[in-house]
């Protein structure tokens, strides 16, 4: 009962039996398996063999087996499956190996190193375009405030001379009327003594104007003086915008054609893969990266072209083992 409620699950026969048995069902040699693929016999014994060593690299090496089981009848995704599991005790003691690599370390850390001077770069850039906004509003804010002071200053002298226009002549008036006093009192005096004179006569003769008035000058009064008007001359500020830095991005373009199926991979400066594929007959990328771009081809003569930057790429100036180039392309 308990072996029926929990089944074991069923393990399946390698990768390589399994393309061994398909190929051998279908009467095909090794030598044909590799003719189609563009491969040297070795590879295809070595995948039958689970010798999964011998291939560089496992993105190849799941491109082989892909192609392999297209062509002998199997179920790619699922042998691809299967081989994952079998790569797992692989890939655990390759990154073993990796991180007791001191090279590793020293690209990490020097990856991390230009992620942090991009930051600064672009802190920097952010900073200096607050600075400028800041000085620019602020001076903005200070022409008005110079202005008002020569206007308050105009505005007291006009104050000043109005109050001097409306003051009354007080002492004028005084004067005028210390020099009318005289005049009368002389008038009194001068009247009883034409009486005396004349005696008996009843109508006495009108009195004579007593000469001498006084005549009182007007002071003339003094001139207003003009105070001069303090002129504040605002100073011109001038005000640079220097050219903000710009981050320039080396940024590469790589195309190529096949003329058979290959296997390609693509990666940018920051170890992006931009293509990892199996390209066909006729097939054709167009991609684009931070420089140097790192180029891995399972097939050079499965391609028809590469162009970089628009300028063409000999292959033939890089080494090709077991028709397998790795190779990098910079500005």
């Amino acid at each position: 009962m308990t072996s029926d409620e929990n089944p074991q699950p069923v393990v399946s026969d390698p990768v390589g039996v399994q393309l061994k048995r398909a190929r051998e069902k279908l009467g095909l040699g090794v030598e044909d398996i590799a003719r189609a693929q563009h491969l040297r016999p070795a590879i295809i014994q070595a995948i039958e063999n689970s010798e999964h060593t011998r291939i560089d690299s496992e993105l190849f090496l799941k491109g082989y087996v892909r192609a392999y089981a297209s062509q002998v009848g199997l179920d790619p995704d699922s042998i691809v499956t299967d081989l994952d599991r079998e790569l797992e005790p692989l890939r655990i003691e390759r990154e073993q190996q990796q991180e007791a690599n001191p090279l590793v370390d020293i690209e990490r850390r020097r990856r991390q190193k230009r992620r942090i001077a991009k930051t600064l770069v672009w802190i920097l850039a952010v900073a200096l375009a607050g600075y400028l906004a800041y000085r620019f509003v602020l001076q903005d804010d200070l022409a008005p405030s110079v202005e008002e002071p020569a206007e308050q200053t105009s505005e007291t002298q006009s104050d000043a001379d109005l109050t001097e226009a409306d003051a009354p002549s007080g002492p004028d008036d005084q004067l005028t009327e210390s020099a009318d006093q005289p005049a009368s009192v002389a008038e009194e005096f001068s009247a009883p003594e034409n009486e005396i004179a004349t005696g008996d006569t009843v109508l006495a003769e009108p009195p004579e104007p007593v000469a001498g008035e006084i005549a009182v000058e007007e002071p003339s009064p003094e001139p207003a003086v003009e105070q001069p008007v303090p002129v504040v001359e605002e100073p011109e500020t001038l005000v640079e915008n220097p050219e903000e830095p710009v981050v320039v991005a080396d940024t590469a373009r790589l195309q190529m054609t096949f003329t058979a199926d290959c296997w390609v991979q693509v990666s940018d400066a920051d170890g992006n893969r931009l293509v990892a594929s199996l390209q066909r007959q006729g097939d054709r990328i167009d991609v684009s990266g931070d420089a140097p771009l790192r180029v891995v081809i399972g097939a050079v003569d499965a391609v028809g072209s590469v162009r970089f930057q628009d300028e063409p790429v000999d292959l033939g100036d890089f080494r090709v083992s077991n028709n397998r180039t790795e190779f990098t392309l910079s500005l």
